[in-house]
């Protein structure tokens, strides 16, 4: 199943998440994952899930007139959610290092920029973003000019997941070739770890 995941699939993964997502609408709606536990697939719409539903977090937060003690606590949620996206982009690098174990990169292989995960994790966010530019660009409510500018942006966003879908499959075949690698560095997150973030080690000694 692995070696048959290519960004087109997981980009339809995505989307029927996003979809499962707005029967609701609610960020505190439980996920209901349809695909095999353990699987990539399972651990996409995972990924995309996390992501959709900071998404709406990050609007709620933006009110302007939200209660500070509410506003705090959302964005220590969003703070959270970082770091468990942060830690499924991981997994999903695990997966693909796995499936790609018995390639050799050649002498002369290029090294990539970034890794299948993380490519993965800017599919997942632009998939996000195409739907909520379409919900603009059928707003009944919004004046022609809104509407005109926002189709201009989905235009361009189409063009990018066009052009992503065919970087990521390029790189993974060109990973099999030997032809490129790519390295997986972990995060290695500071400010969620009380050994690191300078302000919570400086409160523990107190």
């Amino acid at each position: 199943m692995l070696l048959q995941m290519n960004a087109e699939a997981a980009f339809k993964i995505f989307e029927q998440t996003i979809l499962d997502y707005h029967k609701t609408d609610d960020v505190d709606a439980p996920m209901k994952n349809p695909h095999p536990e353990g699987s990539l697939e399972a651990l996409l719409y995972r990924k995309n899930w996390i992501d959709t539903v900071q998404w709406h977090l990050e609007d709620i937060v933006r009110e302007p007139t939200i209660d500070p003690i509410e506003g705090l606590a959302l964005k220590r949620r969003i703070d959270s959610s970082n770091q468990d996206r942060t830690n499924v982009v991981e997994l999903v690098d695990d997966m693909y290092i796995e499936m790609l174990k018995d390639s050799r990169p050649a002498t002369d292989a290029r090294l990539n920029t970034e890794s299948p995960g993380w490519a993965m994790d800017r599919l997942s966010i632009l998939a996000l973003k195409i739907y909520h530019m379409k919900e603009q660009v059928e707003r009944t409510d919004a004046s022609a000019e809104h509407i005109q500018k926002c189709q201009t942006k989905l235009n361009v966003l189409m063009e990018q997941k066009s052009d992503l879908i065919r970087a990521f499959d390029e790189l993974i075949e060109d990973i099999r070739a030997g032809k490129r690698f790519a390295k997986v560095y972990r995060q290695m997150k500071m400010y969620n770890d009380e050994s690191l973030n300078p302000v919570l080690y400086a409160k523990s000694k107190n």
